[in-house]
């Protein structure tokens, strides 16, 4: 029988700062944006700026996307929180799948701004590399000599689940001997400013307010190694069984045709963009899982980062430390349909 794909491996740029392994579980609260100047207090999940090459050294960033920055950080804290040596590593066979929902935004937004005051003979060439969606999964092939599979993926709302899926779907073919996946989005005053501009954000970004009746922007990158079973010196976080991702139909058909006659241990909420107190997937996951599953809400800071905000809400929960058993991922949208993972906790 066949192994299931194991998380061996975490690295993390997040509110939480940069970090191998798991999170410390505290609840965060927003911070006050002071990357750029607002017309009245606002606040978001921000990343407090940080020296790159002080956490992994012979990085150089300075005309990298800060999002392309935290992919080669957040990748290196991975792998060596699965003991990785690629120097004993076939590099061809190691792949890399990238999940955002926005890409490379800062210097895209950049670009543009220059090719507008400046026409576009006047732009700088330098920076628009930069502006393509692949470039972090780009960046952290070149660094880490990677020569396997390089994909990114930006699937609305469930853009890292999806990563998850497909690099899981890919080591149990055998067409990669390992996998990095990526998961994240940066924030910048034109997104934040689009959030604001359509109501989506919550009362808490204006006021000290509690109530969520949208969610509160946020920003980061999570990187997960993924291995087959079986090396010996590997740290298993959890295994990925099977998954659906549909577009439609009812949440709870796509939960249960994956779940089949087994209820799961714990459910983990991904609320990716909506309101978490009130998101559809707790109610669903209550009773998908009854009285015997513990179900752990979608939290805010994970909330934030929208599309690639599942590794991040997988994160979380499983710096929870649950313990042992079964569980389900379930990622819900009321405007893009739903995503399910089952996963075994060790």
């Amino acid at each position: 029988m066949m192994s299931l794909p194991m998380i061996s491996g975490i690295g993390s740029v997040t509110p939480y700062g940069p970090l191998a392994g798991l999170l410390s579980g505290d609840a965060l609260q927003p911070n006050a944006i002071t990357a750029w100047e607002t017309s009245a207090p606002r606040r978001a999940f921000v990343v407090e700026p940080f020296r790159a090459a002080s956490i992994v050294p012979g990085v150089k960033t300075r005309r990298l996307d800060r999002l392309s920055a935290w992919a080669l950080v957040a990748s290196s804290l991975a792998l060596k929180d699965a003991s990785i040596d690629l120097t004993q590593v076939d590099r061809s066979r190691v792949a890399v799948f990238f999940a955002t929902g926005l890409g490379c935004v800062e210097l895209t937004e950049a670009f543009y701004r220059s090719a507008s005051a400046n026409g576009w003979a006047g732009t700088d060439p330098i920076t628009f590399p930069e502006t393509l969606t692949n470039s972090p999964a780009s960046h952290v092939a070149l660094f880490h000599d990677l020569r396997g599979p390089n994909l990114t993926i930006s699937s609305k709302c469930f853009a890292a689940e999806s990563a998850l899926l497909q690099a899981a779907s890919l080591l149990r073919h055998g067409q990669a001997e390992l996998a990095i996946v990526l998961a994240g989005d940066t924030l910048t005053r034109a997104v934040y400013e689009w959030y604001e501009t359509a109501g989506l954000l919550s009362s808490a970004c204006f006021s000290d307010d509690s109530s969520l009746e949208g969610f509160v922007p946020s920003e980061g990158m999570v990187a997960m190694v993924l291995e087959p079973a079986g090396r010996q010196a590997a740290r298993a976080y959890a295994a990925l069984g099977a998954g659906r991702w549909a577009s439609g139909g009812d949440a709870r058909s796509c939960a249960e045709g994956l779940l089949g006659e087994t209820r799961p241990d714990f459910i983990f909420c991904a609320g990716n963009g909506a309101p978490c107190d009130s998101a559809p997937e707790l109610c669903l996951a209550h009773s998908l899982g009854g009285d015997a599953a513990t179900v752990y809400p979608a939290q805010p800071v994970a909330a934030g980062m929208g599309d690639a905000g599942g590794l991040l809400h997988l994160l979380l929960a499983l710096s929870k430390r649950p313990g042992a058993g079964e569980a389900l991922l379930l990622g819900t949208s009321a405007h893009c349909g739903y995503a399910s993972l089952r996963l075994e906790i060790f």
